[in-house]
């Protein structure tokens, strides 16, 4: 598996498609990795050289001791970026990916082209709904919270229809390291990025889940409405958009980054 060091963390990450392809820089959600991605990669690698990585304390990178910030995942990004010689890209983020993808256009504006931060929002209500969370997974470890996630991720006919994609995400919040998923929801806890992404000034689509309970459509719609020039796409999904529309979604990205 390759590894770039960034601040003496180990961040895993896979390049696909062609050299000559531009930059597209895919950023997955709490608690799975950059497998994430692959109903979208297959189509995304005939034209663009796409980078997924795996976000410190999960999937293969290390799971340093916490709690992380949204700033210290920001620059994680970047310094990715900078070790694979990589000097601009357009930015897809999911969830805590779109939270990344937003900080990126806000303090590295220099290193993306176009956003596409999707089911997402810019604060996540604080102390009140994630020190909860933070506690049982620390004490109890990832089993859990397991049910819970899967049943605001993924909406009742979904988890019907496909129990074998709904099943692939269970096994990843099971293996993510209990210590990477607890300082990640600290940063997500501490991040409030309300009056600052009005300073965005990248092309940007922002895309939600008509289902989404966690980051619902009204938040997808305040941040479209911050940023000048910013669209705003909704899809029939709840919050993992990107499997539960996987055709929808790719076809989104296509068309914006196109």
């Amino acid at each position: 598996m390759p590894h770039a060091i960034i601040d003496v963390c180990r961040l895993h990450y896979r390049l696909d498609g062609p050299e000559d392809g531009p930059p597209l820089l895919l950023s997955h959600a709490l608690g799975v990795d950059l497998d994430m991605w692959e109903p979208q990669v297959g189509r995304l690698v005939r034209r663009f050289r796409v980078l997924r990585y795996d976000h410190r304390g999960h999937g293969g990178s290390d799971a340093p001791a916490g709690p992380y910030s949204l700033d210290r995942l920001g620059q994680d990004a970047v310094g990715l970026l900078d070790a694979l010689g990589i000097a601009r890209t357009d930015v897809v983020g999911l969830s805590l990916g779109g939270m990344v993808a937003l900080w990126l256009g806000i303090h590295a504006p220099d290193r993306v082209g176009r956003l596409m931060p999707s089911c997402t929002t810019a604060y996540a209500g604080g102390g009140t709904i994630w020190d909860p969370r933070i506690e049982a997974v620390r004490r109890d470890g990832m089993a859990a919270l397991v049910d819970g996630v899967i049943g605001r991720w993924f909406s009742p006919g979904f988890r019907e229809r496909a129990p074998e994609a709904v099943d692939g995400i269970r096994r990843k919040l099971l293996a993510t390291s209990p210590e990477g998923y607890a300082s990640t929801c600290a940063a997500i806890r501490d991040m409030d990025q309300r009056d600052a992404i009005g300073r965005i000034r990248a092309p940007m689509l922002v895309l939600s889940g008509t289902q989404d309970q966690g980051t619902p459509p009204e938040r997808g719609q305040e941040i479209a409405a911050a940023v000048p020039g910013a669209r705003f796409l909704a899809l029939d999904a709840a919050h993992i958009a990107n499997i539960e529309q996987a055709d929808a979604y790719a076809a989104a990205v296509e068309d914006f980054l196109g």
